[in-house]
């Protein structure tokens, strides 16, 4: 797949313990961009954070979480992004969606089991 140099940074910020139909919603997120063809997705688990509530998220072992935060990120044409973006409004109950411009300077993958090798 080729992308052209200027694409879309779709961020999309929630809660490990966030839910869509009793499946963790970062996999569905996922699930669906590649179901639809979208260049990649990538799931972050945070350390530390809050939200628009203001609660501290955390990984401090004193102060276990059990929803830390999550941000997954997707890279594709800006058609495709914005003709993702209704489904992920019905899946998101709570959370932040940002969107910017991104600059494509290297999307390749390998044909070779394992990898590229220099």
């Amino acid at each position: 797949m080729t992308l052209p140099r200027e694409a879309k940074l779709l961020r999309i910020f929630i809660g490990e313990s966030d839910l869509y139909r009793h499946r963790p919603l970062y996999e569905v997120i996922v699930e669906e961009a590649r179901k639809r063809g979208l260049a990649g997705a990538t799931v972050l688990r945070g350390i530390l954070g809050f939200g628009a509530n203001s609660r501290i998220h955390t990984s401090k072992i004193l102060r276990r979480s059990e929803d830390l935060p999550v941000v997954v990120e997707i890279v594709d044409t800006e058609d495709k992004i914005e003709a993702f973006l209704p489904d992920l409004d019905e899946m998101i109950g709570e959370g932040l969606v940002t969107l910017e411009k991104a600059q494509i300077i290297t999307y390749r993958h390998s044909n070779k089991k394992g990898g590229s090798h220099v």
